[in-house]
This record gives structure tokens, C-alpha cells and sequence, in this order.
């Protein structure tokens, strides 16, 4: 961009802080006309308050926001969007109750007279999902909608209020393959016609793909804005954590040949069909497939949170299938790909979420808060949980920390076998290693490990054997050297020869 372009949204000096802590030191950068500006670094480095106060959710402690070339102040995010700047949550922002079309509207409805004008809307409405290929109704309600559907939702409502700068958390992070090269051509659409945006993703490399400049936090800080090109995404993960990366996969620890899980015939109704596999112990088993193959389905049937038939045995035992207590005394535990809806209460203390699943450690009749507050020193110890304050509520912990919590309130119970859905999903890079290496820990302590991982590079990384699905049932098995990118996807679609996977 040349010199004379005039930033339509530009920080200077910003810093932000929650009671004595400040959080943000001084933030730097300008959003101009036609260019995609990249935000990245850790969880915990500031990119969400950073966007939050360029979008009018929060007000700067210090510093000043200038918006084509002028000092402003928003009241609140209406403000924002009324000056043009939108900003799309990593965290969905929707109505569950309403129809797709109610939530793309919502507070802006179309009226004829006095009455709704909902031809207009739903056609406005089919509209703005075409541009995505998003072949949701526009009638449906959205807590009937999966992940993904939903997360194109919110990027379609975006698109219909024509913004001057757009402001993208994590757009990515729930879609498919085909969904993002989508969502990235759309981007790729906006910015030729002239709108700003602000990116930010842990998929470094979306980054190199789209972005014309990079700015990189750390701690609060600004450590360099510099230009896409050239800038590798190895040289971009070693800015963003401040040390040399080794390699992001621990070795695969090996494994014994008892049978500790046995699934036979499992079906849930209108999702899996007569689906089996066997887990050993010791193991990380991968669960791979597109998105929508009903690997997450299968797993809830197994431990009970969804309707289903089969049978589920553990350590030679047969355990009644549908009973989420009946697992869990069997030593059997799961960890949400939802950690924000499902795994954790956001808005309880991080005591609260630790010891949910494991109360009976701490007393039967009276809870003993003392011992409580022991494990939770032991978990932020165990886990590198980075909390500001241990009397703080769990939403307002990052993403990655988020995930840690989730991991240490289930090994709390001590399961002996553990599933985790997407792992590392809207996780930086750093944090994902910890995570990969706590995985590994976890198989050489004996335990037996499930992943069900939408990234391939992370089941080829972690796994010693990988199960495929595709359509709702389980379409094969690669060990060793077979398993590559080429033929876990060949199998997901059902592509060339496949392999059974009894054991």
C-alpha cells in the first residue's frame, strides 16, 4: 500500500486495563482500504480485547482510536456498526430460538407498512448465504443448525451490512476445507472492493494465503507489523511464542496389545450406522473423516449422550449403552469439541469447573473447600493454566487456557480412557504443543486416548492407528506408514481401495 493511503480505522498507543492489571501496553496498527490485515499471536497475547475495542465492545484505558484520520469514541459496538466496522465472533453471537433469517435481521428488519416484509428479507437472506455456497434454509432455527452452519451464518450476516472494515475472529476454525476456500474467496471479493480487514487465526497458514501485512502480539505487546510476504510461517509461529520451535509432535509412545475398549455394531439413529472399532491400551487412537461423518456422533453414543444401540465394552466388561454414569464408572470420559456450550460453565468460578465431575473427592454431605482449592493450585501447576486470578470466572480465561481447564477437570476424575473432539481447535500454536505433549504423557502413563480431529496433520502427528469415517459409517484403518493426508481423505469420500477395522 502506498504511503498516501488513509487508514480507515487506525490504533495509536491503545492499552487496555481490568482493574490493576493492564493487558494491552500500547497497541499500534492501521486497517486500510483494500487490505487484509492479520492479527496473530498466543492465546492470552491480547488479539480479542484488541478487537473488541476496534469494534466498540470495550473503551481503551489509554491511547485513542482514529477513524479516517479523526479521534472517535464509541459508546458501544451500535456505534461501531453504524461507522461500518463489524466484527464477527469466534464465539457465535446468535439467537438459538430464531430462524436463520430472524438472526440475520435482527434489530434491522424490513418492513412493509406496518407489518414484516419477510419475502424481501428471505430472499436477502438467500442471497447473502449463496455468496457463501452455504445451502442453509433461511427457516430453520439456528439450534438446529451444526457448528459450521452456524459460523456461516454469522459471516452472512456480516456480508449484509456492507462493512468499511471488517473484523474476523477465528472464522475458520469450524469449517470444512471446502468452506474456508469459500470463505477466503469471499474475503478475497471484499477487499477488491475496498473494505479493510482485520484477520486473525491460528491457521498460519490462512495467514500466508490472504493476509498483505502481519502484526504480531505477545504478552499484551506489540512485537512487530511487517508485510505477509516473506514472512514464513515457521518465522511467524517463533515470533508469536519468543523461542526456537521443535518439532510440534512428541513420539509416539508405544502401546500394549489388551483390547481396554470394544465397540460393536453402534448405531445412532440418522447419524452412524453399525459402527465398530477397538481401542488398546496405551493407545492414541485417531478418529478422522470430513466434517459431518458422525465421528463426534459416534463417540457421544459411546458414552452415553446420544440414543444408541451396540454394545460398548471396557476391560472385557459390557456396559449399559445411553448411560453417561455407567462410562464414567467404567473409567470412560469425554471431552467436548463445545467447550464453551457443553464443557465448561462460563460464568462459574474455575474452582466450580474443576471439580464438577469428581465432587465425591471432596466430601459427601459438605464440600471441603480447602482440599478444593489444593487441586486447583495442582491443576494451574499440571496444566500451565495462566490465570490473572484464581477468583475469576472460567469465560473470562483465553481460549487455550479454556482448553486446559477442560483437560484437568476430566483427568480429575481419572478416567482410564479418554476421547477428545478437537483438541486443539482455536488454539495457538504453542498451547497446541502442550496439549500434543500432555496426549503423549497421558498414553505413557497407560491411559488410552481417542482423538477425533478435523486438522490432519494433528491425527497424523499423534496417532499410531487412525480410523476413518465418512457418511456415518466407518469407511477404514491406516497404521504405520499408511497413514498419510492422501489416503485418510481418499477413504473419507470413498475413493480407491479400502481396509476393514476390526482391530
Amino acid at each position: 500500500m502506498g504511503a498516501t493511503v488513509t487508514a480507515i480505522l487506525e490504533a495509536r498507543g491503545v492499552t487496555r486495563s481490568f482493574g490493576p492489571i493492564e493487558v494491552l501496553h500500547g497497541i499500534d496498527f492501521a486497517l486500510v482500504p483494500g487490505e487484509v490485515h492479520a492479527l496473530i499471536g498466543e492465546n492470552g497475547a491480547g488479539k480479542s480485547t484488541t478487537m473488541k475495542i476496534l469494534a466498540g465492545y470495550l473503551p481503551p484505558s489509554g491511547g485513542e482510536l482514529l477513524l479516517d484520520g479523526q479521534p472517535v469514541t464509541f459508546a458501544d459496538q451500535r456505534q461501531a456498526e453504524e461507522a461500518g466496522i463489524l466484527m464477527i465472533h469466534q464465539e457465535f453471537n446468535l439467537a438459538l430460538q430464531l430462524t436463520v433469517e430472524e438472526n440475520l435481521f435482527l434489530g434491522r428488519e424490513k418492513r412493509r407498512g406496518l407489518f414484516l416484509d419477510r419475502k424481501a428479507m428471505e430472499a436477502d437472506a438467500r442471497e447473502w448465504l449463496g455468496r457463501l455456497d452455504c445451502r442453509v434454509d433461511p427457516r430453520a432455527r439456528i439450534r438446529d443448525l451444526s457448528v459450521p452452519d452456524r459460523q456461516m451464518v454469522e459471516i452472512a450476516r456480516a456480508l449484509g451490512r456492507k462493512a468499511r472494515v471488517l473484523i474476523m475472529d477465528e472464522p475458520t476454525a469450524v469449517l470444512t476445507g471446502r468452506e474456508t476456500d469459500v470463505l477466503l474467496d469471499q474475503i478475497a471479493r471484499l477487499k477488491a472492493h475496498g473494505t479493510a480487514i482485520l484477520y486473525t487465526s491460528h491457521k498460519l497458514d490462512e495467514i500466508a494465503r490472504i493476509a498483505d501485512r502481519v502484526t504480531v502480539l505477545r504478552d499484551g505487546s506489540h512485537i512487530t507489523t511487517r508485510p505477509a510476504k516473506g514472512f514464513s510461517e515457521h518465522a511467524m509461529a517463533e515470533t508469536m511464542v519468543g523461542r526456537e520451535l521443535t518439532d510440534l509432535f512428541p513420539d509416539k509412545p508405544p502401546h500394549a496389545d489388551d483390547v481396554v475398549l470394544e465397540v460393536r455394531g453402534m448405531t445412532v439413529p440418522g447419524k452412524v450406522r453399525d459402527a465398530s472399532f477397538t481401542l488398546r491400551k496405551g493407545e492414541v487412537l485417531g478418529f478422522a473423516g470430513l466434517v459431518g461423518a458422525g465421528r463426534t456422533e459416534l463417540m457421544e453414543g459411546v458414552v452415553g449422550l446420544r440414543p444408541a444401540s451396540g454394545t460398548v465394552t471396557v476391560n472385557g466388561k459390557a456396559i449399559r449403552t445411553g448411560s453417561v454414569l455407567a462410562a464414567r464408572q467404567a473409567g470412560l470420559v469425554y471431552l467436548t469439541e463445545d467447550r464453551k456450550d457443553k464443557g465448561l460453565l462460563l460464568g462459574k468460578s474455575l474452582t466450580e469447573n474443576l471439580t464438577l465431575l469428581a465432587l465425591d473427592k471432596f466430601g459427601t454431605v459438605t464440600i471441603d473447600k480447602r482440599a478444593e482449592d489444593d487441586a486447583l493450585t495442582q491443576a494451574i501447576e499440571d496444566f500451565d493454566i495462566r490465570v490473572k486470578d484464581r477468583d475469576m470466572v472460567a469465560g473470562s480465561l483465553s481460549g487455550g487456557n479454556q482448553q486446559k481447564l477442560l483437560l484437568a477437570k476430566t483427568m480429575l476424575a481419572d478416567p482410564q480412557i479418554v476421547i477428545i473432539d478437537e483438541p486443539t481447535r482455536g488454539i495457538d500454536i504453542g498451547t497446541k504443543q502442550q496439549i500434543y505433549d500432555f496426549i503423549a504423557a497421558l498414553a505413557r502413563a497407560g491411559k488410552s486416548v481417542i482423538v477425533i480431529s478435523s486438522e490432519l496433520p494433528e491425527v497424523i502427528g499423534l496417532a499410531s492407528r487412525v480410523v476413518v469415517m465418512g457418511r456415518g459409517h466407518i469407511a477404514g484403518e491406516l497404521t504405520g506408514d499408511e497413514i498419510t493426508e492422501d489416503a485418510i481423505l481418499r477413504r473419507a469420500m470413498g475413493v480407491g481401495e479400502l481396509t476393514g477395522a476390526s482391530s
